[in-house]
């Protein structure tokens, strides 16, 4: 799979770099966000979500385990699985969510949910630099539209 690797220096580059992506969201994508505590996926996700405009207000969803929001002709869900084992219900939710053309799945603490997610999905792991992120992007080839242009 390609690999893309970008460094933001700032949160708000960040967002930017994610209403980029946003933008171009179509349906049925899947995106996965690896990094530790603090390392920018709700960051990421409040400028995805701009990107594709919704005008909802982005938080992690760490206690709630999910949340939506509303996009122009799409639903973003976004889950955070950090306080969960193992996914019980909400991994049949994930997989029916897979089927829908008009939702967009993001998904941060992926590893109990790992074995559901679909290998045509965009990886995104946010690494704590000195003074930036570093941001590594895999995906296949299929949703290189993605990451065109960043």
């Amino acid at each position: 799979m390609p690999i893309k690797v970008l460094i933001s220096d700032s949160p708000e580059k960040t967002e930017e770099l994610a209403q980029t992506v946003g933008r171009k969201l179509r349906g049925s994508e899947v995106i996965d966000l690896v990094s530790d505590l603090g390392g920018g996926k709700t960051t990421f996700v409040r400028g995805l979500a701009h990107g594709a405009g919704s005008s909802d207000r982005v938080a992690s969803p760490t206690f709630t385990l999910s949340k939506i929001y509303e996009a122009k002709g799409l639903e973003l869900h976004h889950f955070d699985f950090y306080r969960l084992n193992e996914p019980g219900l909400l991994g049949h939710e994930l997989h029916d969510l897979f089927l829908d053309p008009q939702v967009v799945v993001i998904v941060e603490w992926s590893d109990v949910v790992r074995h559901i997610l679909p290998n045509n999905r965009l990886s995104i792991c946010l690494e704590k630099e000195e003074n930036a992120r570093k941001l590594t992007l895999e995906y296949p080839d299929s949703l290189a539209y993605l990451v065109e242009d960043l």
